[in-house]
């Protein structure tokens, strides 16, 4: 039988956490709750609506979906990180412009997941990103701004247009 308990340790937006966790604890619960990074919402609990969206190891994933014990050794970035190291800077400001953003809710995991797209370079089609946002629910914006947000990002980023 295994142990309930863990020691894990996790380098978190650049800092090194160490913690006992419960097994059955997930990623987006451990960091709200014992690293005090409420950033990251939870949402449906089942991975459908991407607002527990962080990075691991440089990879999008649901935070509800994985278990922190899982992310033992791993790099996490929270949306509290991304925002810390301006990385995604110029996607807030085009979200706040555009109006991309109401309650607030889902935001973190778009922009992070907005910025997974755009960090492979060039200018996604409207489609690519709407297909690449898809993972992540909005129930205030109807995603029209979200797009031109993201949209207005790629150009600026690719010197195309503003």
């Amino acid at each position: 039988m295994s142990e309930r308990f863990h020691d894990i340790a996790v380098i978190v937006n650049g800092e090194e956490v160490r913690e006992r966790v419960d097994a059955r604890k997930t990623l987006v619960d451990f960091l709200r709750e014992d690293v005090a990074l409420t950033g990251s919402h939870v949402g449906c609990e089942h991975g459908v609506c991407g607002a527990c969206s962080v990075r691991v190891d440089g990879v999008v994933v649901r935070g509800c979906l994985m278990l922190a014990v899982q992310c033992d050794g791993a790099r996490v970035d929270t949306i509290e990180g991304v925002a810390d190291t301006d990385e995604i800077a110029d996607l807030q400001r085009a979200f706040i412009a555009r109006n991309a953003l109401q309650c607030g809710y889902c935001t973190p995991g778009m922009l992070l997941t907005a910025q997974e797209l755009l960090a492979r370079g060039g200018v996604p089609s409207r489609e690519q990103i709407r297909t690449h946002l898809s993972g992540n629910y909005c129930r205030c914006t109807g995603y029209q701004a979200i797009v031109d947000a993201v949209e207005a990002v790629a150009q600026a980023r690719a010197g195309t247009k503003q």
